[in-house]
């Protein structure tokens, strides 16, 4: 199967979550936050996702990260409803200020049983290159890392992927064959976060 080139949409996608997170970088290592984005993309491109799902995968964290509604409007007027659908099923809140961390989680959890396949595979990419980069710094840095997140420590956050496997296995079929890598190394991943940390 071959997938269809990307046109000028995405480039002007890039641009625009370019210009969104200029100025923000990866919790506790100052990476730049659009190579997390690129990561999400690219996992969603490899997984045979369309155009709308990786430009979705470039602009997920827009609205929800300062862009409000006015960023929600921008992009359905640019990248349209289905754009605007997937960016919408991967924000925690669109409340300010956010609710509490574990609050939203849990709610994050409960819809992913009712998100559409596009927008379940870029949450799918989003949280594999989350847990891939928690698993890494992990080696790195210890337990010191967990001071980086909203939750304030482990526990949670070890909680919040270990549901996401589970919630994302219950929809496998859905996913899609190209997708089923992607879900199998995040089940690994998180196996492995545990592993180490009750080591």
């Amino acid at each position: 199967m071959t997938a269809a080139p990307l046109s000028l949409r995405f480039d002007d996608a890039l641009h625009y979550a370019c210009e969104h997170h200029r100025d923000q970088v990866r919790k506790g290592s100052g990476i730049p936050y659009v190579s997390h984005l690129l990561s999400v993309a690219a996992l969603v491109l490899e997984m045979q996702g369309t155009e709308d799902e990786a430009i979705g995968a470039l602009l997920h964290d827009v609205v929800e990260d300062g862009g409000g509604e006015s960023a929600r409007i921008q992009i359905r007027e640019r990248f349209g409803l289905g754009v605007e659908a997937i960016v919408l099923a991967n924000t925690d809140t669109t409340v300010e200020p956010k609710p509490p961390w574990h609050l939203r989680k849990e709610a994050y959890i409960a819809g992913i049983p009712g998100k559409h396949p596009a927008a379940l595979r870029v949450s799918l990419a989003d949280k594999l290159h989350n847990a891939r980069s928690i698993l890494l710094d992990l080696r790195t840095h210890g337990d010191d890392l967990w001071a980086r997140f909203s939750s304030g420590e482990g526990a949670s956050v070890r909680w919040y992927y270990r549901s996401l496997v589970e919630e994302f296995e219950a929809r496998r079929e859905v996913l899609g064959e190209r997708a089923e890598p992607a879900l199998d190394e995040l089940r690994r991943t998180v196996d492995e976060i545990d592993r180490i940390t009750a080591g």
